[in-house]
């Protein structure tokens, strides 16, 4: 393999950005309004890469915002240059950017917009104007047939009645149109009046005109006169109340409706539960729990008319959560229970269904009724339903004992809630304290402690935790928490748990009296955290480095010492008094000093590290952008390519040495390797060229680049190289051959000014039935799977409209005043004109500053027969430039123009081959068998 190695000047460059596509689209429109347009089918795979220019090498990146303006803001950065989206779908198409910058001038920023193409399945829904209640279509009905598709783009409705092609105005009984409120996506069809040959079959067909190859699709619905909206009927009570465990089966079946509706069950609280059993209109859930609960709705749906619903609520027994409170003498305003003053004892359970819920009240294990002293209430209006007081009116001596509520559900299979409550002269109202130890509370970071509240009193009530001194969550998520022992235990403590806590008394198990609370201080010490935490530093042999480790926050903020290591040998140790930060430095580095470096500063809480990796390796080289392509070569299995890049931070280190280049086959193990040596030093900047040769097309390449110094190989880049035919910026057109064979058909667009499209054809795809006798019957290679550009004349085209087909931008160098006149190119193609009807084919030069100036440069018109013809025309461009064909359509059907082959070759057109005139557009026309076969391949030069 030939290489050539060169060193050029010093640069750098502000960044450039475009991108290009992977050929799967169905259309690129470029620069349409200053945008392209990319059209993708759902399901493909959308790939497209961003092409950069400028050094240092800018970074890349990706993001995307969404489709319509009803979506939220997405931003899905991707930071290499080929963003790739396997089967994508119609949520993911938008506006894609790429963005590129390196600190030079303004960012550089391209987007482009995908679309994504669909067509779902039609759906044909059936109403009547009146009646509807009726389950029958009568005649003298007014029925309306809707037809409605998701698609993009917007879809095409067409009407058939059993084979007969519906039209407005072909049946007076039928009326076709667009309802105004759906904005023409859906197609109604209209029967005034049913008449008996209204009852038949119809089909409804959706169509995106065969875009992104997209087929239509149909779907039919047959009227009669038996055809009715759904009903159903639900074989199940409502409400269903069920114990937990239990199975049960809903039942829905449908008593009327044609054609035989479907039946799909729902739940109004979301999804069915995953252990639901369905068999068509019977639903069973087994082993229900108080979670499976709620209202389920059966749906029958036949398209005609609406849906018919019935729903049933499924109720699941349920007792829960079982609480008491003493509230002593409410008209005292007493906190303690007194001999001849009432006491009122509540007892509270949450039940499902409410209204069974059933409370008895017992003392001391015998059933107690309601009395003059002992008044039982089921329900308080005061406080929440599930409720029960028992008043005691005049407390006596006899009255101290156990007091226990018992609930439960009326028909049993729910286990009772009994709440057992102590009266007696030791019941005594709450006390809340905080252990002397216990406040303030100090701790590390990721310990587990535990803050304590003792509390007295009985009996003792539920203890309720929260933060005291900001208004933000418990460790556990919750703003208040639970305890029943007076304890909050946490975890993992971290340093935003440091505050003050307060405990406080529940009314709940307890006494209804004035809550009691307490505060808890905790201190989270933390070990220091320090900067940097990791900093690679490289340097060359015999200079000096400085280290730095500084600290951010601490506590205690009090921090006691700082010791210097390299690996495990210690090198200082110190104390802080007032400085934040410790340095170290070494005079000369040599070998031995080079390594990890260490600084710990410690505080009681532990300690924090800086570390320092100080090495003599070369940074990576940068890959030069500029030079994304490869060079051509006339060669039909070869490539060169010119790989360029930059080394990072050059003086930083020792000086490189050599570089060791290493190449393989994409998908291959094994490297070539070779080393290059570098004479004299490297500058910042300087741009350094290797050529490879003999690389073979379309192969692609991985290329590994290494810089070597005396302390040895640096660190490596590695980039793919590959064979690219075509490129959404022309940079030279020293060499363009364009067959239309790839699917970006080389890059040529259509003109948004002209009245109809170029279209890409080939013989054995077209259809030449209706227009036997016009258009060529092969590529101009003879070929009937090759393709070519044609102009399709038959209706609805009318006379005199164009198709303007417009190439890619070609760069030429601008001109020097000092030097040579304009480059000249042969420009030549291949065009096709034989019917009776053939109109005008013409052919333009848009110079680059001049888009609204066209210069005519060929022209045809009339049958020229059925075989391929050549032109050839010298051009001499001053600037960038473009060609443009323009296909003028015929008095008749029998008009297609085409072309193929198309290219442009530095260097005037062979003198052999010019005809015998001075005008200032040369052009050869020379008819070509159509058994003359050979291959242009699409391909562009783009590097020396």
């Amino acid at each position: 393999m030939g290489l050539t190695w060169l060193l050029s000047l010093a640069l750098t460059a502000p960044p450039t950005v475009r991108i290009v596509h992977s050929g799967l689209a169905c259309n690129i429109e470029e620069e349409r309004y200053s945008e392209r347009v990319y059209t993708i089918r759902e399901g493909e795979t959308l790939e497209l890469t961003c092409l950069v220019t400028g050094h240092p090498r800018p970074q890349i990146r990706w993001t995307k915002t969404a489709g319509s303006a009803s979506d939220r803001f997405q931003d899905s950065s991707v930071f290499n240059e080929t963003l790739r989206i396997s089967n994508i779908q119609r949520h993911q198409g938008g506006r894609y950017y790429c963005k590129a910058e390196n600190g030079l001038g303004s960012p550089a920023i391209k987007s482009i917009r995908v679309d994504v193409y669909y067509l779902d399945d039609p759906i044909v829904t059936v109403h009547q104007s009146i009646g509807e209640a009726k389950e029958q279509f009568y005649y003298e009905r007014t029925v309306f047939l809707r037809c409605v598709a998701n698609s993009n783009p917007p879809v095409r409705y067409s009407w058939r009645r059993g084979q007969e092609v519906l039209l407005q105005g072909s049946d007076k009984g039928v009326e076709i149109y667009e309802p105004f409120f759906t904005q023409g996506e859906t197609k109604i069809l209209k029967l005034k009046n049913l008449r008996p040959q209204d009852y038949a079959n119809y089909s409804c067909i959706a169509s995106v005109r065969n875009v992104c190859s997209i087929p239509d699709k149909m779907v039919s619905f047959r009227l009669s006169n038996k055809t009715a909206s759904p009903s159903i009927k639900l074989l199940v009570d409502d409400p269903i109340v069920v114990n937990p465990g239990e199975a049960i089966t809903l039942v829905c079946v449908t008593t009327g409706g044609e054609p035989a509706p479907s039946l799909t069950w729902v739940r109004s609280a979301g999804i069915l539960p995953e252990k639901t059993v369905l068999n068509g209109g019977t639903l069973t859930i087994p082993a229900i729990t108080s979670e499976d609960a709620g209202t389920y709705s059966c749906i029958a749906n036949n398209n005609v008319g609406n849906p018919a619903k019935k729903s049933t609520n499924i109720i699941v027994r349920a007792l829960k959560k079982g609480r008491f409170w003493i509230t002593p003498d409410p008209y005292h305003k007493d906190d303690n229970i007194q001999i001849g003053r009432e006491v009122k004892i509540s007892c509270q359970v949450e039940a499902i269904p409410s209204e069974e819920l059933m409370f008895s009240w017992f003392k001391n294990g015998r059933p107690l009724r309601s009395s003059e002293r002992m008044v039982i209430t089921q329900t308080d209006p005061d406080v929440s339903p599930g409720t029960t007081n028992l008043d005691i009116i005049d407390l006596k001596f006899t009255d101290f004992g156990t007091y226990t509520c018992v609930a439960s559900l009326k028909g049993g299979g729910i286990s009772d809630i009994s709440i057992d409550v102590n009266i007696s002269s030791s019941t005594v109202p709450p006390n809340l304290t905080v252990p002397q130890e216990k406040s303030p509370l100090v701790t590390r970071e990721g310990d587990t402690i535990e803050l304590q509240c003792q509390v007295t009193g009985k009996p003792k009530p539920i203890i309720l935790w929260s933060r005291a001194d900001k208004e933000v969550a418990m460790p556990d998520g919750a703003m208040q928490t639970e305890s029943y022992d007076g304890i909050l235990r946490i975890v993992n403590v971290s340093r935003e748990m440091t505050g003050t806590y307060r405990c406080q008394t529940s009314q709940y198990n307890g006494f209804n009296v004035k809550p009691r609370e307490a505060l808890v201080q905790l201190i989270v010490q933390y070990p220091p955290a320090v900067e940097p935490t990791f900093l690679e530093i490289r340097q060359g042999q015999g200079r000096s480095i400085t280290m730095s480790c500084r600290v951010l926050r601490a506590y205690p903020t009090r921090v006691l010492t700082y010791e210097w290591r390299l690996g495990s040998k210690l090198l200082r140790t110190g104390q802080f008094d007032v400085q934040d930060s410790t340095e170290y430095t070494v005079s000369s580095l040599s070998r031995d000093s080079y390594g990890i470096y260490n600084c710990n500063i410690i505080n009681e809480a532990g300690a924090g590290r800086c570390s320092f990796l100080v090495t003599g390796k070369a940074y990576a080289p940068e890959f030069y952008y500029d030079t994304y392509n490869p060079l051509w070569q006339n060669r039909p299995r070869v490539y060169s390519y010119s790989l360029q890049w930059t080394q990072m931070n050059p003086d930083a280190v020792d000086r490189i040495l050599a570089y060791r280049l290493g190449i393989r086959q994409a998908g291959q193990q094994r490297w070539w390797e070779q080393e290059i040596t570098v004479n004299g030093n490297i500058q910042k900047g300087e741009l350094i060229t290797y050529n490879l040769t003999e690389l073979i097309k379309p192969e692609a390449y991985e290329v590994r680049l290494t810089p070597i110094t005396r302390f040895g190989e640096g660190d490596s880049t590695i980039r793919v190289i590959k064979y690219i035919s075509i490129h959404p910026s022309i940079q030279s057109p020293r060499e363009f051959h364009c067959g239309f064979e790839d699917g970006n058909i080389c890059l040529f667009t259509q003109d948004d000014t002209d009245n109809f499209d170029w279209t890409k054809q080939s013989t054995a795809t077209r259809d030449t039935k209706y227009t036997p006798n016009t258009g060529p019957n092969a590529d101009r290679t003879g070929s009937k799977e090759g393709f070519y550009m044609y102009i399709e004349t038959s209706r609805p085209r009318l006379e005199g409209e164009k198709a303007r087909l417009v190439s890619p931008v070609f760069s030429v160098a601008p001109k020097n005043p000092y030097g040579a006149t304009n480059t000249a190119y042969c420009f030549s193609f291949y065009y096709h004109m034989y019917g009776q009807h053939i109109g005008s084919l013409n052919v333009y030069l848009r110079l680059k500053g001049q888009t609204a100036i066209e210069n005519p440069l060929w022209s045809s018109s009339g049958n020229k027969g059925q075989h391929w013809n050549q032109a050839r025309v010298n051009i001499n461009p001053p600037t960038s430039f473009q060609l443009i064909f323009e296909g003028i359509r015929g008095p008749g059907i029998e008009g297609d123009i085409a072309i193929d082959d198309v290219s442009i070759v530095e260097g005037e057109c062979m003198k052999s081959d010019q005809p015998a005139n001075t005008g200032a557009a040369q052009v050869s026309t020379t008819p070509l068998s159509s058994s003359t076969a050979f291959v242009l391949v699409c391909r562009t030069d783009y590097g020396g």
